[in-house]
Parts: C-alpha cells; structure tokens; sequence
C-alpha cells in the first residue's frame, strides 16, 4: 500500500530549472506516491495526504503571510517538512544575525527597515568597502537585489526609497570572491553532508543562480568548509530534513555564512546521481522516526 507524499511547489515555474521531479521515481521505489502541487491550490485537501515536503515555492517571498497561513493550515492537517517553526524562523534572513549571535561567522550586516538616502552613503563607510548589497529581508533568487558603488546608489535613491518604503532590508558589502572563486553551496539530509557545489556568477554579474545564467558545478568541499557548514547545522534548533548552507571565502582560510535555506532551496539534484536516493532515504527515516 502505497503513502502519498505533496511536493510543495507553485503555479509558474516556466522561468526556473527544478528538480523535484527526480524524487518521484525513488520515492515510489521507497513506497511513496509522489505529486508536485502549488501551495497557492486552494481546492487540494492536504489531510488526503501521509507528508507534505515544501519544495519549489519560489514566489511566496511576494505573498509570505498568505504562504506561511498555507504552511500553518498543512502543519495542522498532516506532517510538514521542514519544520514549520524552523521554517517561519528561516523566512526572515535576521536569522542571520541570530546565528551569529551563537557563533557563526557572518557577512557583516547592517539591518534596515526604511531606505533613508540621507544615511545610505554611510553604509559605505560601515562596512569598510567600496560596493555594497542591499537585498529584502525576505526574499528569494536573488528578487530586489542590488549591487552599489557610492555613485550608482546616489542614481538609485528613487527606486531605492520605492522598494523599501515599507520593507526590511539587509546591506552587506559586496564580497569580491563570489565573482573571483565562487559561492559554495552544501546539502545537508538529516543533518549529514549529500553533496555539494560550486555557483559562480555569469560574467559582468553577480547573481549566482541558474535564472540569472550562473554556473553550478559539483566540487568536493575541504574539510574547512564543510566544518564550517557543519557548524551552522549543529547550531539548529531541530534537525531539517533538507538544509542548504551557502558559504563564501573571506580570508584565505575562514569561510562566512551567506545564506541558510531551510524552506524552499534548489537542491541541485541533478548534480550527483546519487542525490534523489539520499533525500528519499532521509525523508522515509524521518517519517519512520515520527510515527
């Protein structure tokens, strides 16, 4: 008797590359009916189903209330993956700022709630550098991201005072090596290391991910790296089935937190065969460890 499994995902991903449907195959090999479906489907029963795994949603950073009051609704009918507070915690990236509170190293952050252009040249100075970042602190692939220098903000303070009138936003200083090295990017199943890569950005950008037409490559990491991506994971409060840890270089041997995705990260899965298996085998260990 086959379980039935959702994965979480939305209506349009005609611009993106996903890989969820190399779950289906394993996940059915491993007793589990598995289905994409939109979490804004208002008419699915999610009680129809034994699991729901939040996976390609990557337009709720444009509705979150409405996405987390879905997760909520799935939370109280069947079992969520990840875990729905560890989720809700992980949509605001001042997660960030509690990690390194608990001893993760971080890209310096400043964190804003109202664009000021009578302060935004200050940034410059706070963080000791000539370009800076400044991104929502909800978002996703890279949405509302902007690359400045002290004369291109200047040009930028009307759409600048536009996008974040009424949102929060994080600046951090652009940090040369994601265009020189590349950003790194581990996938952690239950707490163990899958696999991992190498994102490097299109030239004359910044953007690593493959919808701004930025190189994924399989790497295996030192064991700098991955200790460092094992830190952030140990510093959890519980253990997510799925986690992604973007690290970045920043001095010859230290490594800065960029980006923790514990709700909807590309997974790459089709950068090592063995990916999907290891996903499905950590999934069926948790359902057996819940029940």
């Amino acid at each position: 008797m086959f379980k039935k499994a959702a994965l979480l995902s939305t209506d349009n991903l005609e611009n993106f590359f996903t890989y969820d449907k190399l779950l289906i195959e394993p996940m059915k090999k491993s007793g589990w009916l598995a289905e994409e479906i939109s979490w804004r489907d208002e008419a699915t029963d999610w009680s129809n189903y034994d699991a729901v795994i939040v996976r390609s949603t990557w337009d709720y950073q444009h509705d979150s209330e409405k996405f987390l009051k879905v997760l909520q609704k799935i939370n109280s009918l069947t079992h969520l993956e990840n875990d729905l507070a560890l989720m809700k915690w992980n949509m605001d990236k001042k997660y960030l700022y509690d990690l390194q509170k608990n001893g993760v190293r971080v890209v310096n952050t400043l964190w804003k709630n109202r664009f000021d252009r009578n302060e935004a040249l200050n940034y410059f100075e706070q963080l000791e550098t000539e370009e800076i970042i400044i991104k929502p602190n909800i978002s996703a692939s890279a949405d509302k991201t902007f690359r400045l220098n002290k004369n291109s903000i200047v040009l930028s303070f009307d759409i600048l005072e536009n996008t974040f009138a009424e949102r929060d936003y994080m600046v951090q200083p652009f940090i040369k090596n994601i265009v020189e090295e590349g950003e790194y990017s581990l996938f952690f199943f239950n707490g163990k290391l899958s696999h991992s890569v190498l994102k490097t950005p299109k030239e004359n950008d910044f953007r690593v991910q493959e919808e701004h037409g930025g190189n994924i490559k399989p790497v295996t990491p030192s064991a700098l790296i991955t200790d460092a991506a094992q830190n952030v994971i140990n510093k959890l409060s519980t253990v997510p089935l799925y986690a992604r840890v973007d690290l970045v270089r920043i001095q010859k041997d230290q490594f800065a937190l960029m980006e923790l995705e514990v709700i909807e990260p590309s997974l790459y899965l089709n950068k090592d065969t063995e990916a999907p298996l290891r996903f499905v085998k950590a999934f069926v260990e948790k359902m057996n460890h819940s029940q």
